[in-house]
């Protein structure tokens, strides 16, 4: 595995001291395939939603080794891949270079790259595929916490600065965006705010219910179909290096009609922090309720 510790730092968490002690030990005696296997088998068809925010692996086991599950889920959300050629208005890598498609490589966004053979499992297969949201950079490049946002988050709705913080939640949120914004304008030069990539592809697992956010023009609208292909060929030294391009993921729009991967281009941005500031809220009410 190759964390990158140039963006999360080498915890993957870094920039605050305010994370929770686990309240439990990891299990070691049953695997994490089987575990989410029994997890969501458990669950009626048609309603459980994976959330996949890193590579794949874990998620291509899965189906190889349960297959019924693809038949079983309501969806796959994943936050991965990167398309750029227009695909959205945003700039995928840094700033001085537009024709940059991903993120940790000129070709690939880091989640793909670390396993590009599991993620082509993923869009190879055809059921698969036809419950697969993608979130790419091409979306969340469009979700910056810029500081009015930050100020939310750490000040809540009614705005009012006191010098603090509204909770310990709050303050440790803004700790982490805030080393995130650090190393997102050293590294990629953008400093409006540091873009917010896996609470989209949270965001993506509440359509259908009274918390969704829309993610485009029209909700009468089906969205657009695509068949993504991965490149697999090359190493992840090659890829790094800039001899190949391992892991660049390709898109091609299908007819109206046709299944097929669904990539969103847009999403209602205000209604995210809405949402994600109501969760917040509702985070806070739980914890004081727990400490009475």
């Amino acid at each position: 595995m190759n964390p990158p510790t140039s963006i999360h730092g080498k915890t993957g968490l870094d920039g605050t001291n305010l994370l929770p002690k686990p309240k439990s030990n990891p299990k070691w005696t049953e695997s994490a395939t089987l575990a989410m296997a029994s997890a969501l088998l458990a669950q009626p068809p048609n309603t459980a939603v994976i959330v996949a925010t890193g590579p794949l692996t874990n998620i291509a086991i899965l189906f190889r080794d349960y297959p019924e599950l693809a038949g079983h889920i309501k969806s796959l959300s994943l936050m991965g891949g990167a398309f750029g050629g227009g695909f959205t208005n945003v700039s995928l890598g840094t700033v001085n270079d537009p024709d940059r498609i991903g993120n940790y490589t000129p070709w690939a966004e880091f989640n793909i790259l670390a396993d590009p053979e599991a993620a082509a499992q993923i869009f190879n297969d055809n059921i698969i595929a036809a419950k697969t949201i993608v979130i790419p950079l091409d979306l969340t490049h469009q979700v910056l916490a810029t500081e009015r946002v930050r100020n939310l988050l750490l000040y809540g709705k009614s705005g009012q600065r006191n010098g603090k913080a509204r909770s310990t939640l709050r303050q440790m949120l803004v700790e982490l965006l805030m080393y995130f914004a650090e190393t997102y304008a050293n590294v990629f030069g953008i400093t409006a705010g540091p873009p917010l990539h896996d609470p989209i592809a949270v965001a993506a697992a509440l359509i259908g219910t009274p918390w969704e956010i829309s993610f485009q023009d029209s909700h009468n609208q089906r969205p657009e179909r695509f068949c993504v292909s991965v490149e697999t060929e090359g190493s992840y030294k090659d890829a790094v290096e800039g001899k190949t391009r391992t892991g660049m993921t390709v898109q091609i729009p299908l007819q109206p009609g046709a299944d097929g991967v669904t990539i969103p281009r847009r999403l209602d941005v205000s209604h995210f922090w809405k949402v994600l500031e109501d969760c917040i809220e509702m985070a806070d009410e739980k914890v004081k309720l727990e400490s009475v």
